[in-house]
């Protein structure tokens, strides 16, 4: 099984990006994160097309997630208890024995402000909800635009962002209470080195000079990491024309 995610900013401007990148990549489970697509406008059709079912939770002009699946997902979850959020930024479905949780993280927009209490208190609500998840569902991916720089491996130049929003010491420490639930971010169980990166700014030629910052990730549970056979990022859509500011990232695991 491949699972891939994906920040598309704006699936109606990526679409033709998407099924190309499906069509030679071939996941099986592809979260998205800011569809930017309202439930009705979603392209179930297009995407039936190019082999894939669809579930989804929009909104107009911002935010949006959704989950594609060459199997029908199941128990789908929209909203959690606790978490009063008309932005639409959770999905959960069951995909082929596989419990996916895709999520698109609060940005938080500068440390102190109220939209950064915010971001923390939405992830503090997200790990309970994922507290119960990973009880029910041991078979657990957790996946997404997290607005979270794991450590500083994950940021081009640390001193400069110091512990500014997305690197922040709270970030971090809410992004560790979810993996201390028993979740592993995957991309690390393969490579250690630092400068690899799933986000880049549009300005500045930030994506040739590789001024990045890993934000995108993959938590796999206990039960799944030693079916882990690989992970990677896959640079290649952010080279195309009109892309993303993010790049897929991928899990393969050793299940059928």
């Amino acid at each position: 099984m491949k699972i891939a995610s994906w920040n598309v900013n704006s699936l109606k401007v990526r679409l033709p990006q998407l099924t190309e990148w499906a069509a030679e990549a071939r996941p099986d489970i592809i979260a998205l994160q800011e569809t930017k697509l309202e439930d009705t406008k979603f392209p179930v059709d297009e995407l039936a097309a190019a082999g894939y079912r669809s579930v989804y939770s929009g909104q107009k002009t911002y935010n949006g997630v959704a989950i594609l699946a060459r199997d029908e997902p199941t128990d789908i979850v929209t909203d959690i208890p606790g978490l009063d959020d008309p932005q639409r930024r959770i999905l959960a479905a069951t995909v082929g024995g596989v419990r996916v949780v895709d999520l698109y993280v609060v940005n938080g927009k500068a440390v102190g402000d109220e939209k950064y209490a915010y971001k923390l208190h939405w992830l503090a609500r997200v790990r309970e909800f994922l507290a119960h998840e990973i009880e029910r569902h041991p078979n657990l991916v957790v996946l997404g635009d997290f607005n979270i720089a794991p450590d500083d491996r994950d940021v081009y130049d640390p001193v400069t962002w110091g512990e500014d929003i997305l690197c922040s010491p709270p970030e971090r420490a809410a992004l560790k209470a979810i993996t201390d639930l028993g979740l592993h971010d995957s991309f690390r169980l393969f490579e250690q080195a630092g400068e690899h990166y799933s986000w880049w700014d549009y300005r500045q030629a930030a994506f040739r000079r590789n001024m990045g910052l890993r934000i995108d990730l993959i938590l796999v549970s206990d039960a799944l990491k030693p079916v882990a056979t690989a992970a990677a990022i896959d640079r290649t859509p952010r080279r195309w024309e009109r892309p993303s500011d993010h790049t897929p990232v991928t899990l393969d695991l050793d299940i059928q």
